[in-house]
């Protein structure tokens, strides 16, 4: 008997899901922590998570793929070699060597900053921000700010899970936002 596409993809996100760990209690007491690097080890895992995100993409207009630090440069990267886009890495303050653009926000426990370098986006940049996990947004809410006040485009959110949970997606509206997996946060 001949499986659907629908219960292939099913099947292909369960078993990419499976290879993510999940740690509680960490980076504190109530947090469970999903940890890729279970993902990214398993190199048959990550090249279907990487592949099935660049379908995610399909007739999307982009040019860029924008990562904050660190764990976005790992699934923007691969797709930006995939698919013939350029990278734009978005930084923790002084790890940029030019002139750069910052945005500060909050986290539950305090500030952070972002910082781009200023000529990496222009008024025909059309970009998408990827990141690994979109849990309330802030982080991704901040790069795409960047790239808008630097005279670019934001064509969407892509992650690799999406804590449902938490309602990022809905901090970064009115953008798409594109997740592989969904799960409860």
């Amino acid at each position: 008997m001949k499986t659907s596409p629908n219960k292939q993809k099913e099947m292909a996100l369960e078993e990419i899901g499976s290879y993510i760990r999940r740690v509680p209690d960490f980076p504190s007491k109530g947090i469970l922590f999903y940890d890729i690097t279970t993902l990214i080890k398993n190199a048959g895992a990550f090249q279907k998570s990487v592949d099935m995100m660049a379908e995610m993409l399909a007739g999307k207009e982009i040019t860029s793929f924008v990562a904050p630090e660190s764990r976005g440069f790992i699934f923007a990267s691969a797709l930006s070699y995939k698919l013939g886009k350029e990278l734009i890495l978005v930084r923790k303050p002084g790890k940029l060597p030019s002139d750069t653009a910052s945005v500060s926000y909050d986290l539950e426990y305090g500030k952070d900053v972002l910082e781009i370098h200023k000529d990496a986006i222009n008024g025909k940049s059309r970009a998408v921000i990827v990141d690994d996990l979109l849990a309330t947004g802030g982080t991704a809410h901040s790069t795409g700010r960047l790239v808008e006040e630097l005279g670019g485009s934001v064509a969407g959110y892509l992650f690799l899970v999406e804590l449902t949970g938490l309602k990022g997606a809905e901090a970064l509206s009115p953008h798409p936002v594109w997740s592989l997996l969904k799960m409860p946060g």
